[in-house]
């Protein structure tokens, strides 16, 4: 049966929506902003990437590494302490429209993904990109907006706490970096809220597990 609810974060609304792609995960989502696309699974079983040799692929960018541990950073102290189960949480873009950078909506999916799998998780986690743009801030500000911005935020928090921050900004006072970060707390929250509605439209209860 597939879900899907949708946030209007700035300019743009992102959908997440779930039970139409990767089923056989624990948990797998599909998250849009603009035609930007991005799939996120979870699956929490025994097994290893195979090593020695050289993917087709080659090795991930740059841009793929950095996106990589922004999502690592802020899940993994959200993991049940005692928790050792092998979990992989792999994102894969679908499609980019050149102006909605897929890194924040791989976040939020990976996030999405582990709230609707039955994985122990203490989420879920909202995530969104601030910029600067005139005076004004931009939340999830699309490249044409982040070239005019002298800021550069991304911020991860929960419903009430900041887990990660990281950016940069061209000598931003303090006073407005402190509203640079309620401006992205409000946003990221509306992130965690239809995570949450989402996870209650699928229902599915968290697996026990043994320290």
């Amino acid at each position: 049966m597939q879900q899907k609810v949708t946030a209007q974060i700035g300019a743009n609304q992102i959908s997440i929506e779930t039970g139409k792609i990767a089923r056989l995960a624990d948990g797998a989502v599909v998250v849009t902003c603009g035609d930007t696309m991005v799939l996120a699974s979870a699956a929490a079983a025994v097994g290893k990437f195979p090593g020695g040799y050289f993917k087709r692929e080659g090795r991930p960018a740059e841009k793929e590494t950095l996106t990589s541990r922004m999502i690592d950073r802020p899940l993994r102290p959200l993991f049940p302490t005692g928790y050792f189960y092998d979990t992989q949480i792999i994102s894969i873009l679908l499609s980019a429209d050149g102006q909605n950078d897929p890194d924040i909506l791989a976040i939020n999916g990976a996030s999405a993904a582990l709230c609707v799998s039955d994985i122990p998780f203490a989420g879920p986690i909202g995530a969104v990109r601030v910029g600067r743009v005139k005076g004004e801030f931009v939340a999830n500000p699309t490249h044409s907006d982040r070239a005019e911005s002298d800021l550069d935020l991304v911020y991860v928090g929960t419903e009430n706490d900041v887990i990660m921050i990281e950016g940069s900004a061209g000598e931003l006072p303090e006073a407005e970096f402190i509203k640079a970060l309620e401006f992205a707390h409000g946003n990221a929250r509306e992130m965690v809220r239809i995570q949450k509605e989402l996870a209650a439209m699928v229902g599915k209860l968290k697996l026990s597990y043994s320290k």
